[in-house]
């Protein structure tokens, strides 16, 4: 990564250099459209309803109350599900720093700056709607301790984090395999903090699941309407209903 921050793309495309603050409604529209297309969103939204049949979301956070049996303890799980959080913090920041930005000082200065806002703003959303939705929704922890279950704070600020920097990656000059490699690995920080915040007493699991697909609706969003338009990813996974029933769509950009 730190050799990839050397060069743009080609074609020269500079994180940050195309953010625009007054991107149209239609713009703002195929945003929403293609985050919600995303499968970290309908798909977590789709497992946290699954999760209320017969139950389950309460079986399944006993069991990992009592087992634990990723972090091995509720402290042990509450430590790493503040450490992951914070990893996935210095990821974006890391993403940010090390990505194109130009070939002067003034320029790279203020494409950085320009980037890093777009992603505050997606984040500070995201964890906005979450406190919101902690003191309307009053959902009880596993652990008693208070109300705020719903939905999980770290959660929420990870999954938005991580796929920030997952899409800044994007303007990296890498292949395509070492940039999933990458991508893999910061999906995997998300999942480990929502399963630590689990296995803590703190959240059930359609908690973080809808903190999933906020964190991910939130970052594609604001990354599409504000830095860059909704057709320039390089890949996409979209469920289309058609006459019948439903089409599984897959696209890449070459």
């Amino acid at each position: 990564m730190c050799l990839a921050g050397c060069a743009a793309l080609p074609g020269g495309r500079r994180l940050g250099e195309d953010v625009t603050i007054s991107p149209g409604w239609e713009r703002v529209r195929a945003a929403a459209v293609e985050a919600a297309r995303d499968p970290w969103v309908w798909a977590s939204l789709a497992g946290a309803a699954g999760l209320q049949i017969d139950n389950w979301d309460r079986k399944l956070s006993d069991w990992a109350i009592r087992e634990t049996p990723l972090f091995g303890s509720q402290h042990s799980a509450e430590t790493w599900s503040d450490d992951l959080r914070s990893a996935a913090v210095l990821a974006d920041a890391v993403t940010i720093l090390l990505a194109p930005g130009g070939d002067d000082a003034h320029t790279w200065m203020a494409n950085k700056a320009k980037g890093y806002a777009v992603d505050l703003v997606a984040a500070s959303a995201a964890i906005g709607i979450t406190h919101v939705l902690k003191t309307t929704v009053g959902r009880t922890r596993p652990s008693g301790t208070d109300d705020e279950s719903f939905p999980s704070g770290h959660t929420t600020t990870a999954a938005t984090y991580d796929r920030l920097a997952a899409r800044n990656l994007e303007y990296f000059d890498m292949t395509a395999a070492a940039r999933q490699r990458l991508t893999i690995g910061l999906d995997a920080l998300t999942i480990a903090a929502a399963w630590a915040r689990v296995e803590a007493g703190a959240h059930y699991p359609s908690d973080t699941l809808f903190s999933i697909a906020l964190g991910n609706f939130s970052a594609n969003f604001f990354k599409n309407a504000f830095l860059e338009s909704a057709g320039d990813r390089e890949q996409d996974l979209a469920v289309v209903p058609i006459h019948g029933g439903l089409m599984l769509r897959y696209g890449a950009r070459f």
